[in-house]
């Protein structure tokens, strides 16, 4: 059974958003469930980072010309794609900023899920989760001086970013790590694995149901200016896979390495800088996380086609 639910994966995600929308269009009051969404997301990680053979992680750090690669498109090639499509938007401070947000920093969390599952090196992206998120971190208030003035750095608010990387990464990472470790020596934590292999198809299924049904009803009220964003961000996600595969081709990595980059390059950090929304002016903080929101659907069903495609690459 748990073999035909991981083959099946990609239409139970597929179902599950289409329910989801329903849902959060009939019955608004489902808005709560994105207060326990940390918690989902949390044993989603922790789930993911089980599969991965932590022994091995030292040979990933040594892949410096994937790790460069890395680096050059997100830093180099993703700031400047940001930069062109954010021209095609209205001059709404609100609705850019929101847009640089979320297209600015590479995700660290559940980019490993899909990194998996489209055939990449899901070892390689664990090991430069703590990189990027440094230099996301660095680099962000720089880009959005650049991009939108210092003006903005003000609202900026370092430690939601922190919390997510805490909560997110770091408890599930020893988590995983310490039953790894310990299963051979203790039957309690055996059985703890064996039933943790079986949670990442679910609770990723649990994850993009509490985020699209949580949150369809405020995206709606919006429906004007999301969308002006939902094509920004079909174009970010269409125009990075075949900017990354080339970046892979020129830096001649192997097979996984390059569909790993395709995942880095083209999966965004909205999940953990949607708090930084939350610390702005409260006259912008609905339609800003209602675009920011929107960019995890759109983004979602984008990931959906990659899983598709990926695999195919050589």
């Amino acid at each position: 059974m748990r073999d035909q639910i991981e083959h099946n994966q990609v239409n139970i995600y597929a179902v599950t958003i289409i329910i989801a929308i329903v849902i959060g269009f009939i019955f608004p009051a489902v808005h709560t469930l994105n207060n326990v969404l940390p918690v989902t997301l949390g044993i989603l990680m922790y789930s993911m980072f089980l599969q991965i053979p932590f022994a091995d992680l030292k040979a990933s750090f040594s892949n410096r010309q994937f790790m460069i690669a890395l680096l050059i498109s997100n830093y180099i090639i993703v700031p400047l794609l940001a930069y062109l499509l954010i021209q095609f938007l209205p001059n709404q401070p609100a609705i850019i900023f929101a847009v640089l947000l979320v297209l600015l920093t590479p995700c660290i969390d559940y980019v490993i899920v899909f990194t998996q599952i489209g055939k990449g090196d899901a070892k390689l992206m664990l090991a430069s989760t703590p990189l990027l998120f440094i230099t996301q971190i660095l680099l962000l208030p720089v880009y959005i001086w650049l991009m939108l003035g210092k003006g903005f750095l003000g609202s900026l608010s370092i430690m939601p970013f922190i919390e997510s990387f805490l909560f997110l990464i770091v408890i599930p990472l020893i988590a995983a790590i310490l039953v790894q470790t310990f299963s051979a020596k203790n039957r309690i934590i055996n059985i703890t694995h064996e039933i943790s292999n079986w949670l990442p198809v679910p609770f990723m299924a649990i994850v993009l149901f509490i985020i699209i049904a949580s949150q369809i009803t405020p995206i709606a009220l919006h429906y004007e200016q999301i969308i002006q964003v939902i094509p920004i961000y079909i174009a970010f996600i269409a125009l990075m896979f075949p900017l990354n595969l080339l970046v892979g081709k020129l830096f001649k990595l192997k097979s996984e390495s390059k569909r790993t980059l395709i995942f880095s390059a083209g999966t965004r950090n909205s999940l953990a800088v949607l708090p930084f929304a939350l610390a702005l002016p409260e006259d912008m903080i609905l339609i800003t996380t209602s675009i920011i929101v929107t960019q995890t659907i759109v983004e979602l069903i984008g990931e959906l086609v990659y899983v598709k495609l990926t695999p195919k690459i050589q």
